[in-house]
């Protein structure tokens, strides 16, 4: 039998699997998992045969509609001590290995910069993908040079490796939005401080259904000495849609490589232990096999499985790393209520789409978890949760952090310290949280194998807050993490949502003790909303100075010299400058949106075809519309139509390379759906038709993939 017929009848198995549970879109694949919360904390371990933490007393709680994070505890405090600025999007910080004191910055527009022993920034980037990647959009992008790492033995061989997103390859499916590159590079033998590009060796290839969920920050394991590669599920939203399985999603289904950590041998490439990639495959090896698979992969003697998978049933772990003891965590982004840690050992399924976190998940109402779903996925094995979990109240997705190991902080010595991105896509306001394991958990002592692991060994860890001083949080999102050779831990922030090189708002931070009392030499003040930025020097306290007490006018729209006229039937947003005078008289059935410059007396009268948004006279049952998405966020925040009409909408996606869709839902919980449009990749545009509901009222509509996209569906 060839190895395409095995994996097609693997397939064929895995959706006889598929059962009927909840919304019909489960498999049956163990008993079920009943979610009830643990009545106190001696029930943090579940039952006996449960590893997904459900009902711990340190998970993420849902109540009235809206997921909420467990802290516990006193709120410890740090400082962040500036290190470097001027880079545009920093995601990881490294050093090398090699006792040179040089630290190495990833940017996601394709450069490497080094950090030198004396804290200055190289001119010159150590290393420059530009040329070969996909073009970002600035607004917002999870494609891009994601991550390096350095050979264990980088100080001898000067071997680096990177993972990057590059145009959609040659053969790839069409329609797909683009391709992840795993390659090899050797530094320059005549310059130390520099890669030479001509080297490069591409490992893998792997073709993405859309721009989001990539995974990719590479790691060399301590103990073994393999390269570890996360992968996200495919993108978009729920694991469905184009290049997802259908019924199961990509996370669970083990014919493909997505929603999984890869694990590879760089250094031992036999006959034996090469691969393949099965005929019509999503990835490839491009230049033919570089790299072997270890002997112990979980999956390694089973036909119908890529041997290079480790561990599965993830969604899109953007963030792994190792802590001492050579145990490797990754953060796991949610969807809509959940983010999550998990500490990933061989053969496991973290869950994903069976589950958010430690909660039931269904892809046809992801805003409302069901109060059951199987425990174990659609291969048998058991789900396992995670060891940290969060709501949605603190902010949008968790970045991983790193278990500390270093001198400076002992307070936090063995925790886990990470945060959260934002709150949201129009708000810079990163947090910081640090997770403390159970008294009794031992590090050094964790199973090498989910088929060993105990509900004691994934008990989930207690949570605090990690508290800035002076400020209290970042004013920034916070992109990664990073660490030195001593251990050290260090933040790494922008003020720009997307990899905007307009801006360079980037920047990288040490993480110090706090420091609230001392005065500096030299003294900064920062004024919140001000729009200006300032970087202190490395010896600097920062005091903050409130909005309120600056020196600072604002005169909001209500209090500004404005004349609104519209006509009775007008439906019209005026948002003048703060200093505008403005006197605006749309057409009479005209719906108008209007935003002057910032030159004083303007009267603005807009021609009779004008429209955002057009509302037929009543009675009238053929509407059509137009709906536009930039910069992760709609032209409008209400749409309006005639009870039972048959609506046509013209969606436009303006932001290059994001998914975004429009789906309308009888309310905000998305209790059900009324219609979801497809998700479409941006520059394109898709027109939807639908009916509206026969009841008056207000409902609700919203991007699928950016939930926080979202409106007013009012039927009157």
């Amino acid at each position: 039998m060839t190895r395409t017929a095995v994996v097609m009848i693997s397939v064929l198995v895995l959706l006889a699997l598929a059962g009927v549970a909840g919304a019909g879109v489960y498999p049956n694949g163990g008993t079920d998992l009943t979610q009830t919360p643990a009545p106190d904390a001696a029930n943090v371990t579940a039952t006996a045969a449960n590893l997904t933490n459900a009902g711990s007393p340190y998970a993420a709680e849902f109540q009235d509609n809206t997921s909420t994070t467990p802290l516990t505890g006193e709120t410890l405090n740090v400082s962040l001590e500036p290190v470097v600025e001027d880079l545009v999007a920093p995601l990881m910080l490294t050093d090398a290995g090699d006792d040179s004191g040089r630290l190495f910055v990833v940017d996601q527009v394709g450069t490497v910069s080094i950090i030198d022993e004396n804290g200055t920034l190289v001119e010159e980037p150590f290393l420059d993908v530009r040329d070969r990647m996909v073009d970002l959009n600035p607004s917002y992008d999870e494609r891009g040079l994601l991550s390096i790492a350095f050979h264990p033995d980088f100080g001898e061989n000067g071997r680096v490796f990177a993972f990057y997103t590059v145009p959609l390859r040659e053969g790839a499916p069409d329609g797909w939005d683009s391709t992840n590159r795993l390659s090899a590079f050797r530094v320059d033998s005549t310059n130390p401080d520099r890669v030479d590009a001509t080297t490069e060796e591409i490992l893998m290839e792997i073709d993405n259904p859309q721009s989001n969920h990539n995974g990719g920050s590479i790691a060399f394991g301590p103990r073994d000495g393999y390269l570890y590669v996360p992968l996200g599920d495919g993108g978009a939203a729920n694991d469905n849609g184009t290049g997802h399985t259908p019924e199961i999603g990509n996370a669970q289904d083990l014919t493909n490589i997505y929603g999984s950590v890869l694990r590879i041998d760089v250094d031992n490439v036999t006959a034996e232990n090469v691969t393949e990639p099965p005929e019509n495959a999503t990835w490839t090896t491009a230049a033919g096999s570089l790299y072997g698979i270890p002997a112990d992969n979980p999956f390694a003697g089973n036909a119908s499985v890529p041997p290079e998978i480790y561990a599965y049933g993830l969604r899109n772990p953007a963030y792994i790393s190792f802590d001492a003891e050579g145990n490797l965590f990754a953060a796991d982004a949610g969807q809509d209520l959940f983010e999550e840690v998990s500490i990933v050992t061989k053969g496991g399924n973290y869950g994903w789409r069976l589950m958010e976190g430690t909660h039931c998940f269904d892809p046809e109402n992801p805003e409302t978890p069901p109060a059951t779903c199987p425990a174990n996925g659609s291969s048998g094995d058991p789900l396992i949760g995670p060891v940290i979990e969060g709501g949605r109240d603190l902010g949008v997705v968790f970045v991983g952090g790193r278990v500390y190991n270093g001198t400076a902080l002992p307070d936090l010595s063995g925790r886990y310290v990470f945060g959260y991105w934002s709150t949201g896509f129009d708000v810079a306001n990163a947090t910081l949280l640090v997770a403390t394991p159970p008294a009794e958990w031992n590090a050094s002592a964790f199973p090498d194998s989910a088929e060993n692991l105990t509900p004691e060994d994934v008990a989930m860890w207690s949570l605090q807050r990690l508290n800035v001083t002076p400020t209290g949080t970042l004013d920034a999102y916070l992109l990664g993490f990073g660490e030195d050779a001593d251990a050290e831990l260090y933040a790494l922030t922008s003020e720009d949502a997307g990899p905007d090189t307009g801006n360079a708002t980037g920047a990288v931070w040490k993480i110090v003790p706090a420091n609230v009392t001392e005065t500096p030499a030299e003294n900064v003040t920062v004024v919140p909303g001000a729009g200006v930025t300032t970087t202190p020097a490395a010896t600097a306290n920062v005091t903050t100075t409130p909005a309120a007490t600056a020196n600072v006018t604002t005169t909001p729209a209500a209090t500004a010299n404005v004349t609104t006229t519209p006509a009775a039937t007008a439906n019209v947003t005026t948002t003048p400058a703060a200093t505008a005078n403005v006197t605006t008289t749309p057409a009479a059935t005209a719906n108008v949106t209007t935003t002057p410059a910032a030159t004083e007396n303007v009267t603005t009268t807009p021609a009779a075809t004008a429209n955002v948004t057009t509302t037929p006279a009543p009675g009238t049952q053929n509407v059509t519309m137009g709906i536009a998405a930039e910069a992760i966020a709609f032209n409008t925040s209400t749409i309006t139509v005639p009870a039972g009409a048959d609506v046509t909408m013209v969606f436009d996606n303006q932001d290059t390379g994001i998914p975004h869709n429009v789906a309308v839902y009888t309310d905000s919980t998305a209790a059900e759906e009324i219609f979801v449009g497809e998700i479409i990749d941006g520059p394109a545009e898709v027109t939807y038709t639908f009916t509206a509901p026969e009841e008056p009222g207000t409902y609700y509509f919203r991007c699928d993939v950016h939930p926080s996209m979202d409106g007013d569906f009012v039927v009157e």
